[in-house]
């Protein structure tokens, strides 16, 4: 197992990708300061919205493949407060 979470091999990878995503943000706030046309926004609006959620499903899979499949290992209750967790991350994701 590596680190404390399921993220922790690729942190640096993610956090490279934060960055640029932080940067496209950073982009958009340029955007509205220099009147940029409205759908152009908005495009950039999606991309970045794109951006965060394949972030999000990348740490969704990494916390099932390390932090549930730990819990599965260990046995007990805590693989059913895993999969409840992960189930609600999910659903939060749906809805975005």
């Amino acid at each position: 197992m590596t680190g404390p979470h399921g993220y922790s091999k690729d942190k640096d990878a993610h956090l490279k990708r934060l960055r640029r995503i932080e940067g496209q943000i950073r982009g958009l706030q340029r955007m509205v300061e220099e009147d940029v046309y409205c759908i152009d926004i908005l495009t950039q609006v999606s991309a970045s919205t794109k951006a965060l959620q394949s972030f999000a499903l990348q740490l969704l899979e990494e916390h099932l493949r390390h932090c549930v499949a730990h819990a599965v290992e260990r046995g007990g209750p805590e693989v059913d407060a895993k999969v409840a967790e992960a189930t609600a991350a999910i659903a939060r994701l749906l809805r975005t």
